[in-house]
């Protein structure tokens, strides 16, 4: 579990803790987490740049929520280093451990081709994993996420407002613009490591919700 510390990263490690299918849960992370001593959790606190060396046991499952904003990154050179780079170094060294299969937080409207440059690198890094060679890949597209947040982002908080006035109007094709609970796609992500899936796969939010309901 990559970003366990994160909105969505949370809900989804409680659910691994809780799911008997899961013996073992690794959080790599840079700090430990803020999380009650758990008799299957095991922490391995790395600096993010180590990723490329880390050593774990034989893996299964792969679950990454890792993703900042690019105010927040401070440059788009630095977003870019978290939110594709990182999740990319992690997959690849993941292969070299067994994994099959590889489930990723992105974003509503990701496309490599986008010229938005928050969607087009969602977009970029979709394409390189599901290149990579995991027996399945699961995308995990949200829009505005629901949530209490350790950080503040005024300009979400604003859109999630807005949004959730408006949300009346995400119906058809704009369903998938439907403000959704970070708990919904935490939960997805662990429904998803079950449904014999493969290739690349990818969830919006008609999706989400029905998958976190069969955990």
């Amino acid at each position: 579990m990559l970003g366990g510390s994160g909105l969505v990263g949370r809900f989804c490690l409680q659910a691994l803790l809780e799911d008997p299918t899961y013996e073992r849960v690794i959080s790599v992370a840079r700090h430990e987490l803020a999380i009650a001593t758990h008799p299957k959790l095991m922490q391995k606190i790395i600096e993010f740049d180590a990723l490329s060396s880390l050593t774990l046991p034989q893996l299964d499952d792969v679950f990454c929520a890792l993703g900042t904003t690019i105010r927040k990154a401070g440059s788009q050179e630095a977003f870019r280093r978290i939110d594709l780079e990182l999740p990319l170094t992690a997959a690849k060294q993941a292969l070299k451990f067994g994994a099959r299969q590889f489930f990723l937080v992105s974003s509503v409207g990701a496309d490599p081709k986008s010229k938005n440059f928050y969607l087009g690198t969602k977009g970029e890094l979709e394409q390189a994993l599901a290149s990579l060679l995991f027996k399945a890949v699961h995308i995990f597209r949200p829009s505005l996420l629901l949530g209490d947040r350790d950080e503040s982002r005024p300009g979400e908080s604003f859109a999630i407002v807005a949004a959730k006035i408006f949300q009346f109007l995400c119906v058809g094709p704009l369903r998938r613009y439907h403000p959704i609970s970070a708990m919904h796609v935490g939960r997805a992500m662990v429904a998803a490591s079950k449904a014999g899936r493969q290739g690349a796969n990818v969830y919006e939010y008609n999706e989400i919700v029905a998958m976190s309901a069969q955990r």
